[in-house]
């Protein structure tokens, strides 16, 4: 299959031969054709697909040859999630519609409002935006949307659990109902659906791969310690293992900010990335560690999914996500293309229910070591199915028991993970 058998112009394929591309992945084989004859499609994807250009392409198809947007106007409108996500999507929409002579702009919050303002004067042939700067643009009347005819919401789950409902749901009145709809989604959630069935007119369905499906090519492993001894832990196995690039996963922005310094004040190339920081701050990481000048990028969820590392060894999760989704939207940033991946946990033992909840998405027990000399003290559970067949009424073995057979009460973790203000590392030795 290529992609002008798909039904794109030689003055698409042109440019997508100049960037490489060889042949559409499976989720583009589907969709192209299908946004082509202007049907409604609703598709799982995750990141990685190469779900980007199968919305894309066909939208650069149908808008190449009619009349620009005029001023404030927008014809096609693609929604993102977060910042991150959206400037990615917009780099690739320049990237794929070279030539064409197609106007496209992107928007979104943590920036200053009057250069979006004032490059939507001129209007946009595809404007992609996170819904809440959308929103406030909105009533700025700094955009419009009369000439509107194609809408794409990407990452459908994660807008809805990042609190965009409302927002959404405020756009909705907003658009054109004559207009064609594309939503891709990595789940298909009730929440998901129900969002669908609003937006939709007689969708197409058509999926990637199956929902939640990890790549072959990720290699899983967790390492047990005590929850006070995480950062310690972090910095001997970076110095073991030498990996070049890291992309290191913490719960809380806090964490971030503090794994980040202590990794600084141990002389490792670092910088955390999250929704507090600045707009500049966050694209200048982010571009340092694409770029291979970061060697490791302290984040939250804010970096789990649309963002592409090409080559990305390792994942690291300080923290095990509350949501055992999420562990797969995380380690996708490694294992790419057919690339050999890592995914390392430092577990804990208060993290044993989301171990278990992630083992079970994974269909697989993940392997445990225990690095010599940070042996826990408090021992995470076993979690495997088998472990949880108890007797009626008895108590779950989760800590130490005594000689009687009674269960001892689980000792205070005071410790609040990498939140600590002194330097956990003063005992790892560098090789």
């Amino acid at each position: 299959m290529t992609f002008a058998k798909l039904g794109l112009s030689k003055a698409i394929t042109h440019t997508l031969d100049e960037l490489g591309y060889e042949k559409p992945t499976p989720i583009q084989t589907q969709a192209i054709p299908l946004i082509l004859s202007k049907k409604d499609v609703l598709a799982a994807a995750q990141t990685g697909t190469g779900k980007t250009a199968a919305f894309t392409l066909p939208l650069l198809e149908q808008l190449k040859d009619g009349d620009r947007a005029d001023s404030k106007q927008v014809r096609a409108l693609i929604l993102a999630p977060t910042r991150e996500l959206a400037s990615q999507i917009g780099e690739s929409v320049r990237s794929y519609s070279r030539g064409l002579g197609l106007r496209s702009q992107t928007i979104f919050g943590g920036v200053k409002a009057f250069p979006q303002i004032n490059g939507l004067q001129r209007g946009a042939d595809i404007l992609v935006a996170t819904p809440g700067r959308l929103i406030d643009l909105v009533k700025q009347d700094a955009v419009l949307f009369d000439s509107l005819q194609f809408l794409v919401l990407d990452e459908a789950d994660r807008m809805l659990d990042l609190g965009f409902e409302e927002a959404l749901n405020e756009l909705l009145t907003l658009l054109p109902k004559s207009r064609q709809t594309m939503m891709f989604s990595a789940t298909y959630s009730d929440a998901v659906k129900t969002l669908s069935a609003l937006w939709l007119n007689n969708p197409e369905e058509v999926a990637a791969k199956q929902s939640n499906r990890v790549a072959a090519t990720v290699r899983h492993q967790i390492y047990t310690v005590d929850k006070v001894r995480k950062p310690e832990l972090l910095a001997e196995l970076l110095n073991r293992q030498h990996w070049q690039q890291a992309l290191i996963f913490t719960k809380t922005k806090r964490g971030a900010d503090e794994i980040t310094d202590i990794l600084q004040a141990e002389g490792f190339s670092a910088l955390a990335m999250h929704g507090d920081k600045p707009q500049y701050a966050r694209l200048a990481a982010f571009n340092a560690f694409k770029s291979g000048e970061l060697a490791y990028l302290v984040a939250t969820d804010v970096a789990a999914r649309g963002l592409d590392i090409e080559g990305l060894p390792v994942v690291i999760n300080m923290d095990l996500p509350h949501v055992a989704e999420d562990y797969i939207h995380r380690i996708g940033r490694t294992g790419r293309a057919g690339q050999d991946g890592r995914a390392v946990s430092l577990v804990c033992a208060d993290e044993a229910e989301n171990l278990r909840a992630i083992e079970a998405l994974l269909k697989q027990r993940v392997p445990r070591k225990e690095i010599p000399g940070f042996e826990a003290e408090h021992r995470v559970p076993d979690t495997h199915p088998r472990s949880q067949k108890k007797s009626k009424g008895a108590a779950p073995e989760t800590h130490k028991t005594k000689a009687k057979g009674k269960v001892e009460p689980p000792k205070p973790d005071v410790t609040k993970g990498p939140g600590l203000r002194s330097n956990p590392f003063a005992k790892a030795k560098k090789k």
